[in-house]
C-alpha cells in the first residue's frame, strides 16, 4: 500500500461492525491479485475480489461494481425462444445476415423509437452488444490504411479498448468532462484534422458517467464526422434509459437521439440486455448506416473477397467469429421488438426502476459529504443505471480501497479512460431495495471513521 493510501485508513471499522470484515483480510487478498494499483483491476477482477472477500469474512457486499441486469428477463422473450426450440430451430444453421423476422423488427423499431427510416438489409443480430462494437471497430479500421486509429469519447466502456488492443488496432482518446457543448467541436477536429481517424467511438446514455449527449453535441459529431468521412460508432447499451423523457412510445415524439440524424457515417449498436433485461441470451442487434453499408473501401480487399462494407461485416468478421447469432435467441429478440413496436410492451417504463434506485442512492452519497464528478452540459444528471461519484481529498484508488472495508464495491474511473483522479463507477442494479437503507448505515460510518 503507498504512503497516499495510508494517511486515509487509519480509522476502520472496528472487527465485528460488519459481521467479521477486516483490513487485515481485505489488504491480504488484495494482495494476491499481485497488484500494487488497485485502480488497475478491470470490472470482472473487482468482481472477483468481492465474491472471495465475502466468501472469506461472511459480509455480503452491496454490489455497485458490475453493470447486469437486476430486472427478470421478459417473458415475451423467453417465450418465443421456447416456442422456436419446439420448432426444431436448434438444428439449424440461422442466416449470418440474421432470420428475416429479426431484420424486419429491427428496422420497425428504429422507425418507431428514433425515426430513422433504414432497410432492412441494414438491420443484422448480434451475440450481444459487444461483438456488434467488435465487428463495427474492426470494419471500421480496416476501411483505410491512412486512417488506423480509433477515436474514443471517454470515459467509456473498458472493454472496448480491449477489443482493439485484442486486434492490434491503434486508438486516442479525450475526455468529455471539459468539453461539452461547443467544446466539443473545437476538440473533436483537432483530432480529425490530423487525418488519421476512422471511426469515433462512444455511448449515450453513457456508461460510466451516465451522461447523455445533447442534440446540439450529436450535430457536432455526425457534422464532423461527415466533413472528415470517418465512422461514427454509437453505443445505444441503455436506449431509452434517460428517464428525463419518455422514449417508450412507439412512433409518438420524443424519439430516442442519435448521431444518425446527423450524418450517414454511422454504426448503431444496441442490445436486448439492458432493454428486455435478456443478457443471458447474448443477443444485440448492428444497423450500418445504407451509405456506408453499399460503400466500396478498396483496402478491404487486403482481408476479404469483397470491398463492399456491408458484405465484409457479416461475411468477413461475423461469419470468421461465430457464423450467426443464436437461431432461438433472434427469434425472442424479434418477438420482443414486435411487441414494442406494436405498443404492447413498454419497455422504458418496466426500466424506470434503475432510475428510482439511482435517485435514492445519490441522495444518500450526497448527504455524506460525495460529490457527482459528471453531470450534463446543463449541469443535471438522469437518473438511471450508472453515476459517478467523489469523496473530497481522496484519490479513486484510496476511496475504492476504503469501500472495500466497508463492505462496499464500485470501479475506479481511471479504467474507463477518464483523466479524473478522484472518482468511482457505481452501478445502481444489483442493488436490492432492502440495502439502501445499509447503504445509508455503512456511509456514515465511513465518514464517522474519518472524522
Amino acid at each position: 500500500m503507498n504512503t497516499s493510501e495510508n494517511k486515509h485508513i487509519s480509522k476502520v471499522p472496528p472487527m465485528g461492525d460488519l459481521g467479521g470484515l477486516s483490513r487485515t483480510l481485505v489488504d491480504g487478498l488484495f494482495a494476491e491479485f499481485g497488484q500494487s494499483d488497485i485502480n488497475s483491476l478491470s470490472i470482472r477482477e473487482v468482481g472477483k475480489l468481492v465474491a472471495t472477500i465475502e466468501q472469506q469474512s461472511g459480509v455480503e457486499f452491496i454490489h455497485m461494481e458490475m453493470g447486469v441486469p437486476g430486472l427478470p428477463a421478459s417473458k415475451i422473450g423467453t417465450d418465443a425462444e421456447k416456442e422456436a426450440l419446439d420448432k426444431g430451430l436448434a438444428s439449424i444453421y440461422p442466416s449470418i445476415e440474421g432470420i428475416p423476422f429479426a431484420k424486419k423488427e429491427i428496422a420497425r423499431f428504429v422507425k418507431m423509437f428514433m425515426d430513422i427510416e433504414v432497410p432492412e438489409a441494414c438491420c443484422i443480430p448480434t451475440v450481444g452488444g459487444m461483438q456488434g462494437s467488435f465487428a463495427a471497430l474492426l470494419g471500421a479500421a480496416r476501411t483505410n490504411p491512412e486512417k488506423p486509429y480509433t477515436l474514443f469519447i471517454d470515459p467509456g466502456f473498458p472493454v472496448n479498448k480491449s477489443q482493439l488492443q485484442l486486434m492490434g488496432v491503434p486508438f486516442k482518446t479525450f475526455d468529455i468532462l471539459s468539453n461539452r457543448g461547443d467544446k466539443l467541436r473545437e476538440k473533436l477536429e483537432s483530432y480529425l484534422k490530423e487525418g488519421n481517424i476512422c471511426s469515433i467511438c462512444y455511448s449515450s446514455p453513457n456508461n460510466p458517467a451516465w451522461i447523455s449527449f445533447s442534440e446540439k453535441e450529436l450535430q457536432i459529431i455526425g457534422e464532423l464526422a461527415t466533413k472528415y468521412d470517418v465512422i461514427v460508432v454509437e453505443d445505444l447499451a441503455y436506449f431509452g434509459m434517460d428517464f428525463r423523457q419518455h422514449y417508450g412510445a412507439p412512433g409518438i415524439a420524443p424519439f430516442q437521439p442519435t448521431v444518425a440524424r446527423y450524418t450517414d457515417n454511422y454504426i448503431l449498436i444496441m442490445s436486448a440486455s439492458k432493454i428486455f433485461n435478456y443478457a443471458g441470451q447474448r443477443i444485440g442487434m448492428m444497423i450500418i448506416g445504407d451509405k456506408i453499408r453499399t460503400r466500396s473501401y478498396p483496402n478491404l480487399k487486403n482481408y476479404f473477397t469483397s470491398d463492399v462494407l456491408g458484405h465484409f461485416i457479416p461475411y468477413g468478421i461475423l461469419y470468421a467469429t461465430t457464423a450467426g447469432t443464436s437461431h432461438t435467441a433472434q427469434y425472442a429478440l424479434a418477438s420482443m421488438l414486435k411487441a414494442a413496436n406494436d405498443g404492447e410492451l413498454d419497455f422504458v417504463s418496466e426500466l424506470h426502476n434503475y432510475g428510482e434506485k439511482a435517485r435514492k442512492m445519490k441522495s444518500i452519497f450526497l448527504k455524506h459529504g460525495f460529490y457527482i464528478v459528471y453531470n450534463d452540459e446543463d449541469g443535471t444528471l438522469a437518473d438511471g443505471f450508472y453515476f459517478t461519484i467523489a469523496y473530497p481529498d481522496m484519490t479513486s484508488g484510496e476511496l475504492m480501497r476504503q469501500f472495500l472495508y466497508y463492505g462496499l464495491s464500485a470501479i475506479s474511473l481511471s479504467i474507463t479512460g477518464s483523466e479524473n483522479q478522484n472518482g468511482l463507477r457505481i452501478c445502481v442494479s444489483f442493488v436490492r431495495p432492502e440495502q439502501i437503507d445499509e447503504l445509508d448505515k455503512r456511509l456514515a460510518l465511513f465518514v464517522k471513521n474519518r472524522e
